[in-house]
């Protein structure tokens, strides 16, 4: 298809400050994970006010907008929920009044990641005004809920409830566009990553003395240690504990060590500690850490379970240590819960994929081999390649990590953004994207489409998740 790329990028100007609009109306509703409903009634408007075929809410409460009248499919995704806003004193104006300038605008959730909400709505109107959606297609807009919770589960639910399993939603869908924040880049994979908790045993006694007891403090004590050096080491063999940079190394990592050097290593923080004890003039009995666990090219779940039981320190401590990966069942804003775990699978796409290739190629024709921004934000954007992968966790670990449905990457905004105080996003962004997504979908080259995209994916469990 002969694209008019220069209409194309005037009607995404044009919607410029509409779609402004509609991202300060999105930060105006609170919509914390669990809280979605009133940002979701927003969005359901806005679509049906642009003309979508059909507007739905379904059972978890993700937001669908359908164009086009096709059997085949091409989905953009954007989570429509945020953090919260931490500490308000950390913030110099109210993040969801929020405020904008000619350049920006300001409030929670404007990267992360409700711009791209807005950009996508927008982007598949455009493509309708200009009769861009191709043949044998239809355009679904997902605006999606709960991924600062459990990332991916959203769309575990859409591929299980809204259609009839893996099977059904691949062959139906032929690629997503997530619209997460990309800093002006086409992303084709990121790390994975896995939510896991250790629980220590102790005995309690009385603090006067405390060596009649056996303090579970200490002893996580020991293991926090170790989890840190597990982060921070070499792997020259120099401590008993090789560090993660290992598998960037072909010594440790034969098959995936390129994989895992266009991705980074994996990473290990201790990011929750619990206790019990009978008061606090007595020993601790019992003792817990939550350890955020990101995943490189090359490790696997239980690998990653079995990494931190074999930590001098667990076994030092035998039977009193338990390693075991956390699940997540909260009720969403219907009160639908979808039970799953907290494993969220690593993928890469190859470079020459046609789904990727259909954005470079969009770029290309529209902005140019660089990434593009307004001057604030070129600063962060100079220099990087335009097709690269995002450092943080997106819905990717499902459409594409857990089920292999061919997924990319491009969104407004900044990752450096997420979950900051005072985020902002670029309102050139919110053209520019809309523009992309409008002239990729039609240059996606059907013809080219092989079942060999994934450069690497991680895959699922072994258990029965539905």
């Amino acid at each position: 298809m002969a694209l008019d790329y220069a209409a194309i990028k005037k009607a995404a100007e044009n919607y410029g400050p509409e779609m402004s609009r509609f991202l300060r109306d999105m930060i105006s509703h609170p919509s914390e994970s669990c809280e979605e409903g009133e940002v979701v009634a927003c969005i359901k408007a806005e679509m049906e006010k642009l003309g979508y075929d059909k507007v739905e809410v379904d059972g978890l409460g993700n937001v669908i907008g359908w164009m086009g009248d096709g059997d085949k499919i091409i989905a953009i995704d954007s989570h429509i929920d945020t953090v919260g806003i931490g500490n308000i004193n950390n913030w110099t104006h109210d993040p969801y009044e929020g405020y904008e300038t000619d350049d920006i605008i300001y409030g929670r959730g404007g990267s992360d990641q409700e711009g791209g909400m807005a950009s996508a709505v927008y982007g598949t109107k455009i493509m309708k005004d200009l009769g861009l959606i191709p043949e044998g297609y239809k355009i679904m807009v997902v605006g999606s809920v709960q991924e600062e919770d459990c990332d991916g589960m959203c769309w575990q639910y859409i591929v299980n409830k809204y259609f009839n399993g893996p099977e059904d939603a691949a062959s139906k869908i032929d690629f997503v566009i997530s619209t997460e924040p990309t800093d002006g880049g086409v992303y084709r994979g990121h790390r994975g990553r896995m939510e896991i908790r250790v629980d220590v045993k102790g005995v309690s006694c009385h603090g006067s003395a405390p060596e009649r007891g056996d303090n579970a403090v200490y002893k996580m004590a020991d293991i926090i240690d170790e989890v840190r050096q597990l982060n921070n080491n070499g792997c020259d063999d120099s401590t008993s504990i090789n560090g993660l940079v290992k598998m960037l190394d072909p010594k440790f990592n034969p098959d995936h060590y390129e994989d895992a050097r266009f991705l980074g290593k994996g990473t290990c923080a201790v990011s929750q500690i619990f206790y019990t004890s009978p008061s606090r003039c007595a020993v601790a009995d019992s003792c817990a850490i939550s350890i955020d666990r990101r995943m490189t090219a090359g490790e696997t779940w239980d690998s990653c379970l079995e990494e931190i039981r074999q930590l001098p320190a667990c076994q030092k401590y035998g039977d009193d240590v338990k390693v075991s990966m956390y699940m997540y069942d909260r009720p969403s804003w219907t009160g639908e819960v979808y039970e799953t775990e907290c494993y969220f699978p690593t993928w890469i796409n190859k470079e020459s994929a046609a789904h990727v290739k259909a954005l470079t190629e969009a770029h290309k024709a529209l902005f140019g081999e660089k990434r593009i921004g307004s001057p604030s934000a070129m600063d962060k954007r100079e220099g990087r390649p335009l097709c690269d992968k995002w450092t943080f966790s997106t819905n990717g670990v499902s459409i594409q990590g857990r089920y292999g449905i061919p997924c990319v990457g491009f969104g407004p905004g900044a990752e450096s953004q997420a979950h900051a105080p005072n985020e902002i996003t670029w309102k050139q962004d919110l053209v520019t994207c809309a523009a992309l997504y409008a002239a990729a979908i039609p240059l996606y080259p059907e013809q080219e489409k092989t079942g060999d995209v994934m450069q690497f994916r991680a895959g699922k469990t072994d258990n029965d998740i539905k």
